[in-house]
C-alpha cells in the first residue's frame, strides 16, 4: 500500500517551490529584458542507483557534457541560485541546459536546494528528468491502486503513444518490449499510473482491460519534469530504445553529442578454409594444441552456391557484409584441389555487391616466431635471448600481395584498411606482451592506417605507428564450425562443468564465464539457445551507438550457414522497434576508425574543460580547441552560418540533424541558428 502522507508532505514541498520561484524577481525582471544564455551542459544529481547511472552513460557515450553532483559525497558542492546561475558579459547565464535527478526531489522535505532547482528551471525554462520514482500524485499520476499496477514488468510489452510518437520518441517504431532473458532472475520492477491533470503519457502499458503510463512528461507549475516508473540499468533493451528520446526531450532536441545505430559484419578469411572442430577429441585438429589430432584434420570452405546465398541474403535484408579475404591461401587451395575454384570464380563475379578488405595473402601469425612444440606456445628467442620477429620485408609482402591480387581479379577495396589474420603483430597476452617492433613501419610501408584489433582484447583504440587500431567486437559463432550440432558440441564443451563433460573453463574462470544448468542439445540447442543469446548481445551493441564492427568467418556462411540466424534475428528485431527514420548504420571500418578517433579527440577536449557552447534565444554558439570536431545534434531546420549565407546543418536521423561540425572559413567557432 502506498504511503499517501508522503505525497501530501512532497505535494507540500513542491508547492512551497513554486512560491519561493516566484520570490526571485531580480532573475526574472532580468530574463524578461534580456535573452539569457543557456550553457550546453546537463547537471546530473546521482544518488548512486542504476538508473542515474544509465542516463549519465548515455550523456557521456552521446558525447554529452555534464557535471555530475554524487548526493553521497560529502564535499560536494551545494545546488543554489549560485551554482546553477550568473551573469556573463551581462547577461544572464543558466550554466545548464537540463537537470536529471534521481527522483522529483531527492533532497528532502522543506530541501532548499530543491527550491533553488525549482526556480531555476521556471525561470530559464530548463526541464527536469526524474530518473526512477513511483506512481502517485506529486508526479502526475493516480496511484497504483487506482487502475495502475505494481511489482515485476519482465517481459511487458509496453508502447508509445500517439503524443509520444508526435514527441520525443518519434524515431521508434511502436513496440518497447522489456527484457525477461530468464526465468529465474527478476530483471525490472516498476510503477504505472493513470495520468491525472497535466501529465502526458509518452510510454504505456496494458493493466487489465486498460492501459497505464510508464514514461511521460508532467507540465506544472511553470515546469516540465519527465517521469520514469519503472526502474532499469544502461543495457537493458528498455532503456536503450528510450535512452536518445530522454535526451532529446531534456536538452530540447539542440545539445552537443550525436548518436547512431551501427551494426557492421566482418566474414574473415574469405577464400581460404578453416579447420573443423573434433566432437570426439573437443579440439580442432591442424590447429594449435589439439592432442591426438594427427591425421583428423578437416576443412570448412564455402561453395560457391554460398556466395550465390550471401548475395541473395544481402538484397533481401539490405545489408552489406564486409569480405575480408586472404588470395594466396584461395590460390593454394585451388592448386591443391585440381586446379579449379568455383568460390572464387563466384565471389569475384559479384565483387561489387560487398565490401573488400585486406587480410594478408595467407593468412600467417604476424608477431613473434612461434614455438608451437609447447603448449602454451611461446616465443622463440635468439641465441642472446631476444625474441624473433617476422620481419617488415616479409609483412609488408603480405599486404602487398593481397592488395596486388585483389587489382588482378578488378576487386576495389580501400588499402588504408588492413585486419591481419588473428589480429597477430599486434600485441598478444600473455605470451607477446608488446606489438611485433616491425608491424608499424610495414604498415606505412602499404598505406595502412587503419588497423583491426580484437575488442575483446583491447576496447580502445591505439596508435600502432602512424596507424590507428579498430576493435571489432567477436561473435559468439565459432570459426571452426560449420554446421548447428558442431556449434552447440563446442558450446557445451566451453560453457559446461566438469561433471556435465564440458573443459570446466567456465568453472575456472567465474568472472568471466557462467556455466550452463545442463549441456545444450547438441540438435536444437544452437537455434533455441545459441542464437537468442547471441543476437541479444549483438543487438545490445547496436541500441549502444558503439560502431564497433563485429566478425565472424567464412565457415559461418558454409554448409548449415550458422550465420544467418542470428544476423536475421538482429536486423529483423531492429526493424520492428525503430521507424525508418533511424536505419541501421552499416559502415566501412574507415568510417568506423574516423568516428572513434574524433570520439576520443572531443573526449579529451571535455575533460580538458576547452570546450565553450551555448544558445541565446535561436542562436547556438560551439567553440572546441583547433583541429577538434564538434558532435552536434539540433531540430530539425537548423541553419548552420558560412561565410557568406547559410545552409542546412547535418544530415537527417532519428527525426533531428546532427553531424560532426567545425567552423568555417574565417570564422572562429560554429554558429547554428534553430528554428522558428
Amino acid at each position: 500500500m502506498v504511503n499517501k502522507n508522503r505525497m501530501n508532505r512532497l505535494a507540500a514541498v513542491m508547492a512551497a517551490a513554486a512560491l519561493v520561484s516566484v520570490a526571485v524577481p531580480v532573475a526574472s525582471a532580468q530574463a524578461a529584458v534580456t535573452t539569457p544564455r543557456i550553457d550546453l551542459k546537463v547537471l546530473v544529481v546521482d544518488d548512486g542507483g542504476s538508473s542515474v547511472e544509465a542516463i549519465t552513460a548515455e550523456l557521456r557515450d552521446t558525447g554529452v557534457p555534464f557535471t555530475r553532483v554524487q548526493l553521497g559525497s560529502a564535499g560536494r558542492p551545494v545546488i543554489n541560485a549560485a551554482f546553477l546561475s550568473d551573469t556573463v558579459d551581462g547577461r544572464p547565464r543558466a550554466k545548464y541546459q537540463g537537470v536529471v535527478l534521481p527522483n522529483e526531489n531527492p533532497f528532502g522535505e522543506g530541501s532548499a536546494e530543491m527550491a533553488a532547482l525549482a526556480a531555476y528551471e521556471t525561470t530559464y525554462g530548463i526541464r527536469q528528468v526524474d530518473a526512477y520514482t513511483w506512481a502517485h500524485p506529486g508526479v502526475g499520476l493516480e496511484y497504483t491502486d487506482n487502475g495502475g499496477y505494481s511489482g515485476q514488468l519482465d517481459g511487458t510489452q509496453a508502447a508509445v503513444t500517439t503524443a509520444g510518437k508526435a514527441g520525443p520518441f518519434a524515431y521508434l517504431g511502436g513496440q518497447v518490449t522489456f527484457e525477461d532473458n530468464s526465468a529465474l532472475v527478476p530483471e525490472s520492477y516498476g510503477y504505472m499510473g493513470k495520468p491525472r491533470a497535466g501529465y502526458t503519457s509518452y510510454v504505456d502499458a496494458p493493466v487489465g482491460s486498460g492501459r497505464a503510463s510508464l514514461v511521460g512528461e508532467y507540465t506544472h507549475d511553470g515546469r516540465s519534469e519527465l517521469v520514469v516508473t519503472f526502474g532499469y540499468n544502461q543495457h537493458q533493451q528498455q532503456f536503450r530504445l528510450l535512452a536518445r528520446g530522454i535526451v532529446d526531450w531534456l536538452t530540447q532536441g539542440i545539445h552537443l553529442g550525436q548518436s547512431r545505430n551501427y551494426f557492421a559484419v566482418h566474414v574473415d578469411d574469405v577464400f581460404a578454409p578453416d579447420a573443423r572442430w573434433n566432437k570426439e577429441l573437443n579440439c580442432t585438429p591442424g590447429d594449435y594444441a589439439c592432442e591426438g589430432g594427427e591425421g583428423k584434420e578437416s576443412t570448412i570452405r564455402m561453395s560457391a552456391a554460398d556466395a550465390v546465398y550471401a548475395a541473395q541474403w544481402q538484397t533481401s535484408k539490405n545489408f552489406k557484409l564486409d569480405m575480408l579475404f586472404n588470395g594466396g591461401a584461395g590460390e593454394e587451395w585451388k592448386a591443391e584441389n585440381g586446379g579449379v575454384d568455383d568460390l572464387t570464380a563466384q565471389l569475384v563475379a559479384d565483387r561489387a555487391k560487398y565490401r573488400w578488405m585486406n587480410h594478408t595473402y595467407t593468412h600467417p601469425f604476424l608477431g613473434c616466431v612461434q614455438n608451437a612444440a609447447v603448449i602454451p606456445w611461446t616465443c622463440t628467442k635468439n641465441a642472446q635471448g631476444a625474441i624473433q620477429y617476422m620481419s617488415r620485408a616479409e609483412i609488408s609482402a603480405q599486404i602487398r600481395d593481397n592488395n596486388n591480387w585483389a587489382a588482378s581479379k578488378g576487386i576495389t577495396l580501400d588499402r588504408s584498411e588492413l585486419v591481419t589474420g588473428e589480429h597477430s603483430g599486434l600485441k598478444t597476452a600473455p605470451q607477446q606482451p608488446v606489438d611485433n617492433p616491425n608491424l608499424a613501419g610495414a604498415l606505412a610501408d602499404n598505406g595502412v592506417r587503419w588497423a583491426g584489433s580484437d575488442n575483446s582484447r583491447e576496447p580502445a583504440q591505439r596508435p600502432v605507428g602512424s596507424a590507428l587500431t579498430v576493435p571489432r567486437h567477436p561473435m559468439n559463432v565459432y570459426y571452426n564450425t560449420g554446421t548447428n550440432a558442431e556449434m552447440a558440441d563446442e558450446y557445451n564443451w566451453i560453457y559446461t562443468s566438469r561433471a556435465h563433460g564440458g573443459s570446466g573453463a567456465c568453472e575456472d574462470n567465474p568472472a568471466t564465464s557462467t556455466c550452463l544448468p545442463a549441456p545444450l542439445d547438441v540438435n536444437t540447442g544452437y537455434l533455441d539457445y545459441i542464437v537468442p543469446a547471441e543476437a541479444r548481445t549483438a543487438l545490445r551493441h547496436v541500441l549502444a551507438n558503439d560502431p564497433r564492427p563485429h566478425y565472424v568467418h567464412q565457415a559461418n556462411l558454409a554448409e548449415d550457414r550458422t550465420l544467418y540466424p542470428v544476423l536475421n534475428q538482429v536486423l529483423d528485431t531492429y526493424r520492428a522497434l525503430y521507424a525508418p527514420s533511424a536505419p541501421i548504420v552499416n559502415q566501412s571500418m574507415k568510417d568506423t576508425g574516423v568516428e572513434l578517433q574524433r570520439r576520443a579527440a572531443w573526449d579529451k577536449a571535455l575533460a580538458d574543460g576547452k570546450v565553450t557552447a551555448y544558445r541565446i534565444g535561436k542562436d547556438v554558439t560551439i567553440k572546441a580547441p583547433s583541429g577538434v570536431v564538434a558532435p552536434v545534434t539540433a531540430p530539425n531546420g537548423t541553419r548552420k552560418q558560412m561565410l557568406l549565407g547559410s545552409a542546412d546543418f547535418g544530415t537527417a536521423y532519428a527525426g533531428s540533424r546532427s553531424t560532426w561540425t567545425a567552423p568555417e572559413l574565417l570564422q572562429s567557432a560554429v554558429k547554428l541558428t534553430l528554428p522558428s
